[in-house]
Order: C-alpha cells, then structure tokens, then sequence
C-alpha cells in the first residue's frame, strides 16, 4: 500500500478548515485523506470563495488526484465561523478516534491534526486535555513526549505538558524523566534518523537551582538521571539554565533540548518560528504532527486572514518521516 496520511481539522468552528482548503489549492505528492463534514468544507470555501472538489471515500478506497478526498464524519450541528458550540465536541472526538484506529491498524502511517479548542470540548463533558494525552490513552502507550520542530533551528521537547504551573515540581520524578529521555532519544534515532543524538536537558528553576539555593529538584532529580544516560554513553549534558540554553549558540550544538515544563519552552519556540513550527508526538506506534497555533476563532471563515504556513509545515514533516520510515 502506498503511504496515507490522515488529516484531521480540529474545532469546526476554528481555522481548521479555512487552511486545509487553502493547502488544497496546491498538489501533494503522498496520499492524503482529510477527516471531516463534506458540508462544514463546502460551506467554508464558499464563505472564503475559494474552489474546492470533494472526493469522498473509504478508509478502503482510492483517493483521486486533484481534489479532497475526505472521509465524512457528521456534525451534530451547523458550523457557523468563528462561534464555538459544545454539541460538535464529539464530532471532533471522533475524528480524532478514526484517525488515530486506521493508523493501529495500518491502514494509513501518519496523522496531521488541526487545532482543537480544549475548553469548549471539556465543557461539552468530554474529559480532554489535549492531543498528545488523547492519542496515548487510545494507543495504550505508557509514554508520549511533546516535541516541537522549529524549522531547522531547534528541537525542543517537554518533560511535562498541561499541567498547573504549581504541581510542576511534584511530577519532576525520576521514573517520568526516565521514560521522557528514552522516548526522547529512540525518537530521534527512529523517527529523525539522528544517529547518537545530542540531548541538553533544562534545569527546573531559575539558574538551574544555583548550586541549590533556588530549588534543590536539580541536585536531587535531574542530574542523577543525567549522570545515569552519561554513565551509559549517551551524549547528553545539564541541567542548564533555561535562558542561556536557549540562546543560538547552545541550541544549536544540541540535536534536541529537553525542558521540564510547558511555558519553560513555548515562549521561545513561539518567538523563533510562531508559524512554521511543528508538533511531533514522540512514542506513538504512528507518526502524529501538528501545527503549533490555536483556532483562531476570531478570523475564521475571513478571506486571507488564516496562515496555513504550520499546516504545510507539519504536513511536509509527516510526509518526509513516512518516508524515511518506508527507507
């Protein structure tokens, strides 16, 4: 079978689908299938008056050149640009469900998801703390790491995701930062064919703890597990300070950087290449990219306001890590 990617749009009412119509005014050269209402893309592409074919299909049959080939899962309720509504949020769930079933069952080798909106679909009573957390769960894997690619400047990746600033420090444990720096490396090599990669790890506090006087989870946590990987060869260093790391210089001499909580790293991924950066779920039996902004609920639906620079992004790094794997 020739390699299949699947595309999901996220919030109905967001960017999603304003910037997958744009993509499909261009021809890409892996087979791609979005999924998503027929009648949610028809109805932006008029708002947009921007042309637009449909090709339904099965998970099953041929795609067709020249058009969208999609995959239809229904809305509960009509799309209106830029308004949330709480009944869609099963109707993105399972987007996110199918996707994520045909690539465990090889019927396709990546997914390219579009942004959701976490709160309406927490307030419709889905539990949902964001794609990374929903696509392990349904995977069943013990462990996932966020990475974000930016361009070819820098590779950063999470210790931690969407947790409370406060209970950070508590969920900095030996066994998560274990399973984040194994996930960690055998992503690079597997899935970015790095061999041996150079990982720089952050420290948790400002100025790395200072020798302890700011924070001790350093001292306690962070450099015995380094020491441990250092002990077994790898070529891995820290705990650094999170504002010289970051800087070009340091970034740079490191294949990824590892930070130990979200805001720690998006400000600076965000700065360099807000746009054009790419989401990548480390530890997933499929390839999973993402783009790197929100819904944008605000300019949805708005001729040439939606930047689809990340989608293409992210769709360009799914399709040359398909590849890669099928070398």
């Amino acid at each position: 079978m020739s390699s299949r990617i699947l595309i999901t749009l996220g919030e109905p009412a967001g960017i999603g689908p304003d910037i997958i119509i744009q993509l499909a005014q261009q021809a890409w050269p892996t087979e791609c299938i979005v999924i998503a209402d027929p009648q949610l893309l028809q109805d932006r592409a008029q708002q947009l008056k921007l042309p637009i074919k449909l090709h339904e299909v099965t998970i099953h049959s041929s795609t067709q050149p020249g058009c969208i080939n999609i995959l239809p899962v229904q809305l509960a309720a009509p799309v209106q640009a830029g308004q949330l509504n709480p009944q869609n949020a099963p109707y993105v769930i399972k987007t996110l469900e199918l996707a994520a079933e045909h690539c465990l069952t090889h019927q396709a080798q990546a997914i390219v998801t579009g942004p959701v909106h976490k709160s309406v679909i927490n307030q419709s009573g889905i539990a949902f703390s964001g794609h990374t957390e929903f696509f392990a769960h349904y995977a069943n894997v013990p462990h996932t790491v966020m990475l974000f690619v930016v361009e070819d400047k820098m590779r950063v990746a999470l210790a931690t995701t969407h947790l409370p600033l406060a209970k950070v420090p508590q969920a900095i444990t030996p066994q998560r930062l274990t399973l984040t720096l194994d996930t960690l490396y055998h992503g690079l090599s597997n899935q970015f064919h790095i061999v041996d990669p150079r990982i720089a790890v952050c420290g948790l506090n400002p100025h790395a703890g200072e020798g302890g006087y700011l924070g001790r989870e350093e001292i306690d946590v962070i450099q015995p597990i380094i020491t441990h990987y250092q002990q077994q060869g790898w070529k891995i260093d820290g705990p650094f300070a999170a504002d010289t790391l970051f800087t070009t210089q340091h970034a740079q001499s490191a294949d990824a950087i590892l930070a130990m909580y979200h805001d720690q790293a998006l400000p600076i991924v965000k700065y360099l290449s807000f746009g054009h950066a790419v989401n990548v779920t480390l530890g997933l039996p499929f390839i999973r990219t993402s783009v790197d902004h929100g819904t944008a609920i605000d300019i949805a639906g708005q001729k040439g306001r939606a930047d689809p620079s990340s989608m293409r992004a992210a769709l360009a790094l799914a399709m040359r890590m398909v590849q890669h794997r099928h070398s």
